[in-house]
């Protein structure tokens, strides 16, 4: 049985639909939701959201926010969440070698926390942006001979 999921930022509705399970990253650890869950409201961690549904899965960069589960619906408030589709994969790479770049010229105690998650939010949107690049990258594949791809 599926289960309803919406995912809003500040900036839009990201996701509506329904999906037979999502994994989250509360700031307690991940969680899966499935339909029938106990209400809970908790807050999310930078990480990555799958939405499970039966043609396959998808996939999202969340920073933070909060996530309120009832046994019908699950709504997701995210402070910066993007689709894999939607995540520029050169803006992400320059952001993780600009967080190392910091962190190797030994930064003030104090600027430390925020290098570390500008380094855990590029890293998560790298992950994401290459699991989309990946699956574009195999659509076109046919295990089952002739189809598209190419053949070694």
């Amino acid at each position: 049985m599926a289960i309803k999921v919406d995912i809003v930022t500040p900036e839009k509705m990201l996701y509506s639909g329904e999906v037979e399970m999502i994994t989250l990253p509360g700031t307690n650890g991940q969680m899966g939701i499935l339909r029938g869950h106990a209400p809970l409201l908790s807050t999310l961690d930078i990480g990555e959201i799958v939405l499970h549904k039966r043609e396959g899965n998808d996939y999202l960069a969340v920073s933070g926010g909060v996530v309120e589960v009832r046994p019908d619906k699950v709504t997701i408030l995210a402070d910066v969440a993007e689709a894999e589709g939607e995540i520029d994969e050169e803006r992400a790479r320059a952001a993780l070698e600009r967080a190392e770049r910091l962190l190797a010229e030994n930064p003030p105690p104090q600027q430390v926390p925020e290098i570390m998650a500008s380094l855990r939010r590029s890293t998560l949107r790298l992950k994401v942006a290459r699991r989309h690049a990946g699956r574009r990258a195999s659509a076109g594949l046919s295990y089952e001979g002739g189809g598209g791809g190419e053949s070694n």
